[in-house]
Order: C-alpha cells, then sequence, then structure tokens
C-alpha cells in the first residue's frame, strides 16, 4: 500500500479539525503518520505541515490573536527549548502513543485541583515551557496547550488564533531539533518525496480554511465542551495503541 497520499489527505482531514477544534488535528496527525514513518522522520514531517496548518489559521484570525499572552508565553518557552536541546531525547514509538493518550487527562482536571488561564501572565509562562517541552519529546502538546484556554474568558476566536501562533513557533523548533540529528545520523531519507509536502500545502489551506468557517457555527461554551470530548476520545485510542507496542 502507498501510503503518501494518505499523508496528504490526512493533513487535509486533520487541518479541517484543527481549523475547528483547535489543537485535536495536530493530535490526530501526529498518530496517524507514526504508524508509518518513524519517530523522528514523523516529528519533522508534523511539525512541517502543523506550520503551514497554524500559520494560515492565524492569518485567517489575524485580528484576534492575544499578543500579550504570547509574549508571555514566549518567556516560559525560550528556556523549555534550551534545556530540551541539551538533553535530545528521542521517545520510542510506544512512548509516544502513551503520551499522546495521557495528554487530554490535563482537560478534565478539576478547577480547584489546578487551573490554566492564559490570560493571567505566570499561567502564560508555564504553558510555553509545557507546551514546547511536551512538542519537543511527545510531538505534541495541544492538549496541554488547551488546559491553559479551554477555562478562559477569552472568544473561540480568539482561543484558536492564539493557539496557532503558538504552535506555530513551537513547531518550527520542533523541525530543527529532530531535522538536524535526521540529517546528520541516518540522513533524509526517511523522509517523504517533495511531492508530498507540495501537495500537502494547498490541502491544509484548503482544510484550515474550511474549519475557520465551521468554527463560526458553534457558541463559544460549545466549542470548549466538544473540544474536550474530541481530544478526550482520540486520547484513549492513542493510550490503547501505546499499550499494545509495550
Amino acid at each position: 500500500m502507498n501510503v503518501l497520499p494518505l499523508i496528504v489527505v490526512a493533513a487535509f482531514l486533520t487541518a479541517i479539525i484543527s481549523g475547528l477544534f483547535g489543537m485535536a488535528g495536530g493530535l490526530v496527525f501526529m498518530g496517524i503518520i507514526a504508524l508509518f514513518l518513524g519517530v523522528a522522520e514523523a516529528m519533522v514531517v508534523h511539525g512541517a505541515v502543523q506550520s503551514v496548518s497554524n500559520s494560515y489559521r492565524a492569518f485567517l484570525l489575524r485580528g484576534t490573536v492575544r499578543w500579550d499572552i504570547l509574549g508571555w508565553t514566549a518567556v516560559g518557552a525560550l528556556p523549555a527549548a534550551l534545556l530540551m536541546l541539551s538533553v535530545s531525547f528521542l521517545p520510542s514509538k510506544a512512548q509516544l502513543y502513551l503520551a499522546l493518550g495521557l495528554l487530554p487527562l490535563l482537560l478534565w482536571l478539576p478547577k480547584r485541583w489546578l487551573s490554566g488561564d492564559a490570560q493571567k501572565p505566570t499561567h502564560a509562562a508555564l504553558c510555553g515551557a509545557m507546551v514546547m517541552g511536551l512538542n519537543l519529546s511527545a510531538g505534541v502538546a495541544g492538549p496541554a496547550l488547551d488546559f491553559f484556554y479551554v477555562k478562559t474568558t477569552l472568544t473561540r476566536q480568539q482561543i484558536v488564533a492564539t493557539k496557532a501562533v503558538t504552535m506555530f513557533a513551537s513547531h518550527l523548533v520542533k523541525i530543527v531539533y529532530f531535522g538536524i540529528p535526521l540529517a546528520r545520523g541516518v540522513g533524509l531519507s526517511g523522509l517523504p518525496p517533495w511531492w508530498v509536502f507540495a501537495a500537502a500545502v494547498p490541502a491544509v489551506m484548503a482544510g484550515t480554511f474550511i474549519g475557520t468557517r465551521l468554527l463560526a457555527r458553534f457558541s463559544d461554551v460549545g466549542f470548549k465542551h466538544y473540544t474536550r470530548i474530541l481530544v478526550t476520545v482520540i486520547g484513549g485510542i492513542y493510550l490503547w495503541r501505546g499499550l499494545a507496542l509495550l
């Protein structure tokens, strides 16, 4: 079976999910491509495709980006990136799926136990550190990012747009983090050919456009509710997959 066209189709469908629910699409896409690619290769492909998706989504919703929150997020992300670069951690596939499966649990923590609010500077900085650390270890940090946004008073457009800019920057760092060691080690032969990336760009842009248009049909309350449910269902599937690989 030729899986290369499947990667393009998956990029299109998950871009719709991302445009509608934010980070859930990235969670789905990583799980799909990790079935067919090595962990390092999946990280690079995921970073490249999601960078296009997030940057275009941020452009479409550019008027609603909360740049003040992003500034504090960067304060926490920078030291986390430097720490991860000094460790150079590469998870196994079992560890990858287990991490993907467990991350959604953050969204169900009772507010009285631990509550994330990206509108608070200290929380935004902690968000940046967690997102960068998880993105460079598990490859995906959407549920952790959702944890800091799902309980805020921001509108759904502000949430999706601000998270999109956050993940765009984080994915660029991920490409460098996994891409340079991959090129120096086994080389880039394990990556899909150039035409897959070329085909994925318009597919992702189309999916993102559709998803952001569907977003307008949701209420802010419904958006946050269904985000938690969708991400949790996906997480359950990945948890099962990770346990099966142990």
